[in-house]
Parts: structure tokens; C-alpha cells; sequence
């Protein structure tokens, strides 16, 4: 473990102490910078999601699959998003990165709201919107893991789950409050005045967000995990190369965190991306009747975030993995059932399989940066979630749309579910508990130091 220059006391670079004043306001600037960034990216993705028949009214007279062809296109950069900001932040700072991260998304995504129509342009407002879209894909490729290793890495260990939790509110809140907004917007703009231009709004309010979120990153300094390593000059040379360093070296998480990726992206985009498209366009239901249950099912969620990740500090992480990914391979088949049958019972077989989800989506912030060590923390989960994002995640909607219309059977997304847990559940298999260990130093957390492995050899 890096030890800190002479000079520099340990008690520098401990994370904030939630006895004293500063340290509370310490730790709730860094809840909120790490969560306003995750609201910001998935606003966008949440809007997009829920605005898809208007962005395909205005850019796609082709049809609704070239639009969602686009939302997967974002995902294509995501890794080439990692692999180029996952390093530089484990060089120069996880706050640097994420002060640039959020600039870029929130002004691509305030620039979607800009870009005239198919009428008025021809192809060059669809060739628009892809470029924006990937930019947002680029930055997104190192504003999530950031967030997450910068949440963690403030966290004290014994309530890494509970205050890593809150990155997840932010990434519900900002689906939810895009869902929210447009939901409102066609309540009292109606149909006609949303396709022509009430569905730029969301996507304006993109640019005062991120500027928050830039002010709040900005006021924050570098992690104390990081601080400390590179005080201590403890960047090994690997991470000069750092992307022969992730796959010679930590292989073996990488593996094991794609698997659990899998699982996670593709019950995330499934539930949360894909189902007002399938509610609407599969079940017959009206799209202020969707998005009132999508809101309904997502304010839910952001309520039992933080007890799931609080119980994450108690129970474990693995076994919330268990019950999630165990539960949708059980229950996906019969909720989605329960939905075809009407709005009631589209409610309740949404939030059963959510709050199912929620034990993934609360315990990420703990369990994915946990899975690296400092050196190598922000690079490794970027580019692994990025990658295995970009193959199972942005492309869940087409996927589970183009199945649907070439089989006719509604119950793919449930198959797609089932089939991803199953893959979950067998990395879970290789992920070592991490519940209460630091995750400071050059070492995998939880694993045997170099000096410990010499003592017992």
C-alpha cells in the first residue's frame, strides 16, 4: 500500500468524518457533484427515450427503428469514451475528468435541442443528431465510472454502500425527471405544438444542469484515495500502458465485472429505456398512460435506493446480486404477463421487476470501483462497463424491438432479461466480497498484500 511523502499525516488522506461538521459538508459536496454528473447523463437518455416518436417525426420519416437506432448509437463510443478518459483520470484526477465530462454531455445534449428538423434541412439534421449523440457517448464513456470511483473513493468503507447509493438516485432522478418534464410538457402543450417544438425543451434545460454540476465538481477537491497515491509518487509504471496493464494483470475482474455489466445494462435499458416504446407501440397504451407508470414506477425506486444500499453495508453486496439477478430470472416471464393485461397490472409488474433491479443498481458504486485497485481504478471500470455497455446496454431497445417484430412474441424482453441474469449469476461466482475493506492502496481490495503473501509463504 502507497504510504504518504514525510510530512504528509495519514489523517489527510482518511475520508471525511461524518462526527465532526466539515466532514458531513464535505461528503454531501461530494454526493452531490458524483450525482448531479449521473443526473445530467441519464436525463438525456431518460428524454430521448421518452420523446423517441417525436425525435422520429421530426429526424426519421423512415420510422421509429432508425430513431432507436440512433439512441444505440451513442453506446458505440462509449468504450473509445473509456479507454481514453479511464487513464487520463487515473493520471491526473478523478475531479478533472468529470469537470470536462459533464461540459461535453450537457452541451451536446442542449445542442440536440437546437438542430432543425428533417423538413427544414434534409439529411443533415438526422447526420446532427448522430454527431451529438456521439459526443454524448464519448463523454458518457468517462462520466459514469468517474462518478462511481469518485463516490467511492469519498466514501468511509463501512458506508460505501449507503453513500454510493445516492450516485443511483441521480441516475433515476434524471430519467425520472425527464420523464416528468415531458409528461407535463404534452399535458399542457398537446399533441401538435410537442411534435413541432414543445419536445426541445428537455433537452435545453440539459445546458443549466451541467453548469450546476460543473460549479459543484469544481468547489470539490480530488478524492483522498487518489490524493494520497499521488502524493505518495505510487503511480506504477504499468499504468504508463495502462491498457496492457488492465488485461495482463486484472483479467480476472474484468471478466467478472463484464458479466455482472450484462445483467445490470441490460434489465436497466430493458426497464427503463425501452418500456414506454413497448408500452405504447406493443400494449396499445396511450403515452401520458406510459410515462404517468414509468414516473410512478422510477419514484418508487429512488425512495429504496438508499435502503438497499445501506443493507449492501450490512448484508454484503453479493447476496443483493443474488436476490436480483435471481429474482428477474424468475419473475421476469410472469410480470411481463401481468402487464399485457392492463395498466393496474402494467404497475405492479414494472415495479416488481424494479425494485428487483434496485439491488444491482444501488450497490454499483461499492462494488464496481472495489474491484480495482488506485492505480488502475478509474481506467479498469471505465473501459470494462463501457465495453460490455456498448454490446448489451444502448442496444437493448433495438434489440428487444426488432425481436419482437420478427417473431411477434411480447415476451422477448423477458427472455433477454432471463438470459443476461443467468450470465450475472455466473460471474458473481469469481466477485470477492468487499463489504467494509478499504480500498486504498496498490492492491485489489480484499486480496492479500504483497507483504502479507510474503509473510505467509
Amino acid at each position: 500500500m502507497a504510504k504518504p511523502k514525510k510530512g504528509k499525516p495519514a489523517e489527510e488522506f482518511a475520508a471525511p468524518d461524518l462526527e465532526s461538521p466539515e466532514g458531513r459538508k464535505t461528503i454531501r459536496r461530494a454526493i452531490a457533484g458524483s450525482a448531479i454528473g449521473n443526473a445530467t447523463e441519464w436525463f438525456d437518455y431518460g428524454v430521448y427515450a421518452v420523446v423517441v416518436t417525436y425525435i422520429t417525426a421530426n429526424f426519421f420519416p423512415g420510422g421509429t427503428e432508425w430513431a432507436l437506432a440512433t439512441f444505440a448509437i451513442s453506446f458505440l463510443v462509449r468504450p473509445l469514451g473509456g479507454f481514453f478518459w479511464g487513464p487520463l483520470g487515473d493520471k491526473i484526477g478523478r475531479k478533472a475528468i468529470l469537470a470536462l465530462t459533464i461540459v461535453l454531455m450537457a452541451g451536446a445534449t442542449f445542442a440536440i435541442g437546437l438542430i432543425p428538423s428533417y423538413e427544414s434541412i434534409g439529411w443533415w439534421a438526422p447526420a446532427l443528431l448522430i454527431l451529438m449523440r456521439l459526443i454524448q457517448g464519448f463523454s458518457a464513456g468517462g462520466e459514469y465510472g468517474g462518478a462511481a470511483t469518485f463516490m467511492a473513493e469519498y466514501s468511509p468503507d463501512k458506508k460505501r454502500g449507503f453513500f454510493g447509493s445516492f450516485l443511483e438516485c441521480g441516475t433515476l432522478i434524471g430519467f425520472a425527471l425527464g420523464t416528468a418534464i415531458v409528461l407535463f410538457l404534452q399535458l399542457i402543450l398537446g399533441d401538435q405544438a410537442m411534435q413541432e417544438w414543445g419536445w426541445r425543451i428537455p433537452f435545453l434545460i440539459a445546458g443549466p444542469l451541467g453548469l450546476i454540476g460543473f460549479y459543484l465538481r469544481n468547489k470539490l477537491e480530488d478524492t483522498p484515495v487518489f490524493r494520497e497515491l499521488d502524493e505518495a509518487n505510487g503511480e506504477e509504471p504499468s499504468a504508463k500502458t495502462e491498457l496492457r496493464d488492465l488485461v495482463r494483470k486484472y483479467w480476472r475482474p474484468i471478466l467478472a465485472m463484464s458479466g455482472l455489466v450484462i445483467a445490470l445494462n441490460v434489465a436497466n435499458y430493458t426497464l427503463l429505456s425501452y418500456m414506454p416504446t413497448y408500452l405504447e407501440t406493443q400494449i396499445g397504451m396511450s403515452n401520458n398512460a406510459s410515462l404517468t407508470l414509468i414516473l410512478i414506477g422510477e419514484l418508487i425506486m429512488i425512495v429504496l435506493i438508499p435502503f438497499a444500499g445501506r443493507l449492501s453495508d450490512k448484508t454484503g453486496r453479493r447476496p443483493l446480486w443474488l436476490v436480483s439477478m435471481g429474482g428477474l430470472l424468475v419473475l421476469a416471464i410472469p410480470m411481463y404477463l401481468l402487464m399485457s393485461t392492463g395498466f393496474v397490472g402494467a404497475l405492479i409488474g414494472f415495479a416488481v421487476l424494479g425494485i428487483l433491479y434496485i439491488f444491482q443498481l444501488a450497490t454499483i458504486s461499492s462494488t464496481f470501483p472495489a474491484m480495482f485497485p488506485t492505480q488502475v481504478r478509474y481506467a479498469g471500470f471505465a473501459i470494462t462497463y463501457n465495453v460490455a455497455t456498448a454490446i448489451f446496454g444502448g442496444t437493448a431497445p433495438l434489440v428487444n424491438e426488432a425481436a419482437i417484430e420478427s417473431t411477434g412474441d411480447l415476451l422477448f424482453p423477458a427472455y433477454y432479461m432471463m438470459g443476461a441474469s443467468a450470465i450475472g449469476l455466473l460471474a458473481l461466482l469469481w466477485v470477492r466480497e468487499t463489504k467494509g475493506e478499504s480500498i486504498r492502496g496498490t492492491e485489489i481490495p480484499g486480496e492479500p498484500t504483497a507483504a502479507e503473501k510474503a509473510t505467509t509463504a
